[in-house]
């Protein structure tokens, strides 16, 4: 009997954790080509964030990106209005920010998150046009 009863509460914390576990998720890093074919290719299907200071964005962006700066106190608070079953693409100057961006994202519920690899930099070093 004592068996049949460690079994069991073995059997719902491992089904705890599992459920815990799936709910995780994590950002995906993606090459300029990717966001480029998925915002460009698929209008309404995304949203786009740069999360470069405001002076950043104003010196150039990519077209349609709203810009939440994750360095602010508010980011949090922003990026509540965003759609969490929309994927949410994210990027910065080179990668850093971003990532930092993808992982607050995960950890308050988004799960379709991508990480524009080596950010607007990279973008530019494709030949890819942005606004301004």
């Amino acid at each position: 009997m004592k068996k049949l009863i460690l079994l069991v509460v073995f059997a719902l914390v491992m089904s705890f954790y599992g459920c815990n576990e799936s709910k995780s998720s994590e950002a995906k890093v993606v090459s300029a080509q990717e966001v480029f074919d998925a915002v460009y290719g698929r209008e309404g299907d995304h949203q786009l964030v740069d999360v470069r200071t405001e002076a950043e964005f104003g010196v150039s962006h990519l077209k349609n990106a709203q810009n939440i700066c994750v360095t602010l106190d508010n980011f949090k608070e922003r990026v509540k209005g965003l759609d969490k079953n929309k994927p949410v693409y994210v990027y910065c100057k080179s990668g850093g920010r971003s990532a930092k961006a993808a992982k607050i994202l995960t950890d308050i519920g988004f799960t379709k998150v991508y990480d524009l690899q080596g950010g607007i930099t990279n973008w530019k070093e494709k030949g890819l046009e942005t606004a301004n």
